[in-house]
């Protein structure tokens, strides 16, 4: 089932955040979401998950209309289109298999939520995850121990264990350095492959939305501005989207991508 937004709109007073945003998102793409900071990626991204409500417009998916799911419906809606954020949202104290299980909270009853008691299945499940992104070794360290690319991948095997349809990254490898930034990547990538979990992501890096969507679109203004495959996203293109935004200026790997000099 397509996922689709229809008119999509957020306000803040006067200022509209999103305007009228339109797309259309197959099952088992990867989506690459660009823009300079303000364009409105990551509010776009948080009303897909219904933590931030759409001011006009409406998201479909399917035949379900997801802007007027409540109650249980929506819990499970936010299940299945998982979020991964900026930076990780780990308890750092607690060991990486805890985090991990969180995943489980929107199948586990109250009573074994408070008290986190998770069965030996859940944690095997949680443990087999852990291995499938080579964290396995790391499942009893605590998670303020970890790199940040590592407690990245923690997050995405978090969100693996909700079995969801859709993965929603925002601006995953912003806190990263590059090796570990190319190590997430790989990672979202392989996951949209292997399990054909539909893959949206926010980012600013020019040259890594080239390198790992299948499409791309940039918002600019809360606009969509480009929607395309990433051969189309020319050195000219990638300009008109930054021009004058002065994180464009200060972000070398974001030059290079598109030839400024």
């Amino acid at each position: 089932m397509s996922l689709v937004l229809e008119g999509i709109k957020r306000c803040y007073g006067s200022l509209a955040a999103v305007d009228g945003v339109d797309l259309r998102i197959e099952p088992g793409a990867f989506v690459v979401v660009i823009g300079p900071s303000g364009a409105g990626k990551s509010t776009l991204m948080r009303i897909v998950n219904r933590l931030v409500e759409p001011s006009e417009g409406r998201i479909r998916d399917g035949e379900t209309d997801v802007t007027a799911l409540r109650g249980a419906a929506l819990r499970r809606w936010r299940s299945e289109a998982a979020m991964i954020f900026q930076h990780f949202n780990l308890s750092p104290r607690l060991d990486v298999l805890t985090n991990v299980l969180v995943g489980k909270l929107i199948d586990t009853p109250w009573y074994r939520s408070v008290c986190r008691a998770f069965t030996r299945e859940e944690k095997l499940e949680a443990l087999g995850v852990l291995d499938e992104l080579g964290l396995a070794d790391k499942a009893f360290e605590r998670a303020e121990r970890l790199s940040g690319g590592q407690q990245q991948r923690v997050a995405i095997a978090r969100a693996l264990l909700q079995k969801p349809r859709f993965i929603l990254a925002d601006e995953p490898v912003a806190s990263l350095d590059p090796r570990n930034a190319e190590i997430v990547m790989d990672t979202l990538r392989a996951v949209n492959r292997q399990h054909g979990i539909t893959i949206v992501c926010n980012l600013h890096n020019v040259d890594l939305a080239r390198s790992y969507a299948d499409r791309v679109v940039a918002l600019r203004d809360g606009r969509v501005v480009f929607d395309g495959l990433p051969d189309g996203l020319n050195d000219g293109r990638a300009r008109s989207i930054y021009d004058g935004d002065a994180e464009w200026q200060d972000e070398p790997a974001v030059r290079l991508a598109v030839g400024v000099s």
